[in-house]
């Protein structure tokens, strides 16, 4: 299996740019991440809903046509799904999910992701009720999947 992050947005902040780089230079043996970062949409600082929706969908449209039609994708969302570390390695384990050819993480920008989107996805999930960054996210996706990485070794990090 291989894992790809579909980020809206780029990291302006070198310390995310930085802690992103190392887990995916920790992982580059293991399980290499692609990261692909789609533009933002502009929104004015007035915005109304309409605008934010039109927003939503062309960065949906700038997603969808990077997901090849047999990727298994999932939306970070904060209503979605919460899961252990332990849980969240057996998502990537490609021993239990052989059917996968990708999986493919999806972070919106600051304003979500649009509903084409997320009829897309097979599975939202959330790192739980706190609001984050969505450039803290992609730092903590990765390094989730570096932990799962790990834990499906048998290695102490986890600990």
């Amino acid at each position: 299996m291989k894992l790809a992050i579909i980020a809206v947005g780029n990291l302006k902040e070198r310390h995310y740019r930085e802690a992103c780089a190392e887990y995916v230079k920790r992982m580059t043996a293991m399980m290499p991440v692609e990261v692909v970062e789609i533009d933002e949409a502009y929104i004015a600082d007035e915005e109304s809903p309409s605008l934010v929706e039109r927003a939503l969908a062309q960065e949906g449209q700038r997603i969808l046509s990077r997901l090849r039609p047999d990727d298994k994708a999932v939306a970070l969302s904060p209503e979605g799904k919460a899961m252990d570390s332990p849980g969240f390695a057996d998502l990537i384990d490609p021993k239990g999910n052989p059917e996968w050819k990708r999986c493919v993480f999806v972070i919106g920008s600051s304003h979500g992701l649009g509903a084409a989107v997320y009829a897309r996805c097979g599975l939202r999930l959330s790192f739980g009720p706190m609001t984050f960054p969505h450039q803290l996210a992609r730092v903590m996706l990765l390094e989730q999947i570096y932990r799962g990485q790990m834990i499906l070794r048998g290695s102490a990090y986890h600990k």
